[in-house]
């Protein structure tokens, strides 16, 4: 196990999970694929519920923009997909240059976050998290109930918190090469701000770790970065979404 990561290796492997996430997806999904393409990763989903969500293209630093926003561009008309999201690193001028000089807007935000798990700095919570069955999450976290319906779902390691009788709280985890991906997660607005989305992302963490996962990474929303500091993760920057001309 490595004794220590720099930030440009977490930054490397988040990214490689969250791309193995989305062809995780795809595989659950008709007409959906992840394509890799020079200089950018475009996952493509053609058909409800998943085109919704789903229809993101990460660019990779440094990497030839023109070149990528042109193909990921192609990918996306063919599949006959007008609405996506094109992710660049904050520190990516060159790609947020040519993103705007397209007609792309600034439409989200999220903070790239990693951390490795070897020192893992948070005991297992005392609320009662546990593994749930892949219709009780879709319910938790208001997704349609064939949503992903033909997915790997023991590959997603869904967990819930649970607050009495209810579910309050989830979140999915996907492992890739070492490293443990946490996404979604969600709680009910009655349930926030009582620890329940701690809970269950350090259970997930706990669990990636027990699965031999070194790294932990994930995205999160501005409300979220403390929460997830004081976890562990760190700061790798931000992930900007621009929207294509005409979104």
């Amino acid at each position: 196990m490595v004794s220590s990561w720099t930030d440009a290796e977490l930054y490397r492997r988040g990214c490689a999970t969250l791309v193995a996430s989305w062809a995780e997806y795809a595989r659950g999904c008709e007409a959906a694929t992840v394509r890799r393409l020079p200089g950018v990763d475009v996952a493509v989903f053609a058909r409800d519920p998943e085109r919704a969500v789903y229809n993101n293209a990460l660019l990779r630093r440094d990497a030839p923009a023109a070149t990528a926003l042109e193909d990921l561009a192609a990918a996306y008309g063919a599949a006959g997909v007008r609405h996506f999201a094109a992710w660049v690193h904050d520190s990516d001028e060159a790609a947020r240059v040519a993103l705007v000089a397209r007609g792309y807007t600034l439409d989200t935000t999220t903070r790239a976050m990693g951390m490795p798990l070897r020192d893992l700095p948070v005991p297992d919570p005392g609320i009662e998290v546990r593994p749930v069955d892949w219709p009780d999450y879709l319910a938790m976290a208001d997704l349609p109930p064939d949503f992903l319906r033909t997915a790997d779902h023991a590959a997603l390691h869904p967990l819930v918190a649970r607050d009495g009788d209810g579910i309050v709280a989830a979140a999915l985890a996907y492992d890739h090469e070492g490293d443990c991906g946490i996404y979604n997660v969600a709680t009910v607005p009655r349930a926030r701000r009582h620890g329940f989305a701690t809970a269950v992302t350090a259970t997930q963490l706990h669990h990636a770790r027990n699965r031999g996962c070194e790294t932990a990474s994930l995205q999160s929303t501005p409300m979220a970065e403390r929460l997830y500091a004081a976890l562990g993760f760190r700061d790798l920057g931000s992930f900007l979404e621009y929207a294509p001309p005409f979104h």
